[in-house]
């Protein structure tokens, strides 16, 4: 659970270097206008890996006969037509992308999805924020921050689904509308952590904003 907020864990998963999802916005604008054409897509072209957008792209393969895993991999953007090219941006590179994801299955394997891009979406919300570090690493291992960390648990490996989730959130998928907090209150023992008001329930979960 959050002392001050997250989890992380790495991922051994391997994918072709250009079609993770559409690891940039133009990568995902262009699977997005291709799905919108094709009638498969109902939503805004905005560069947003967000539930609307994994959705469509899992009707796409489910109608298409390939695998309904959400991933635009190579059988997926073959397919669609789309020669996608390969991500450069910094806020989604691999490193902060495993630990990102290793912080959610250590803190909220076994929830509901969209509370696991929750968790990494206040992780993502420190790094924005003056009052933490600037980095995903920075906010993950600062001191007392995470038991995950206290207990080692950061260690473990990720699933599938934590991996998408952590890249939801780095695509700017953010349930939690800025929280910079969460907890257990059934575990919770930080006096100062009960006295947030909590704007966002999911699964075991509680989100505040902060004070």
């Amino acid at each position: 659970m959050l002392l001050g907020s997250a989890v992380i864990v790495s991922t051994k998963e391997t994918y072709a270097a250009n079609i993770v999802k559409g690891d940039t916005t133009a990568n995902i604008k262009a699977v997005q206008t291709r799905l919108l054409n094709w009638g498969y897509y109902t939503g805004k072209v905005d560069g947003i890996w967000g539930s609307k957008t994994l959705s469509a792209v899992k009707y796409f393969q489910r109608r298409n006969g390939l695998v309904a895993d959400g991933i635009v991999g190579p059988a997926t953007e073959a397919a669609m037509g789309l020669n996608l090219s390969k991500s450069t941006s910094s806020g989604n590179n691999s490193a902060s992308l495993n630990l990102l994801a290793r912080c959610v299955y250590a803190e909220a394997r076994g929830e509901p999805y969209v509370g696991q891009v929750a968790v990494a979406a206040v992780v993502l919300n420190r790094v924005k924020s003056s009052s933490f570090p600037n980095t995903v690493s920075g906010v993950i291992y600062q001191p007392g921050a995470f038991t995950c960390v206290n207990d080692g648990q950061i260690n473990l490996t990720p699933n599938q689904t934590a991996y998408n989730a952590a890249r939801d959130a780095l695509n700017g998928y953010d349930p939690t509308g800025g929280c910079l907090y969460y907890y257990n209150p059934a575990t919770a023992t930080s006096k100062w952590i009960w006295s947030l008001k909590v704007t966002l329930k999911v699964g075991r979960h509680n989100f505040a904003l902060g004070q």
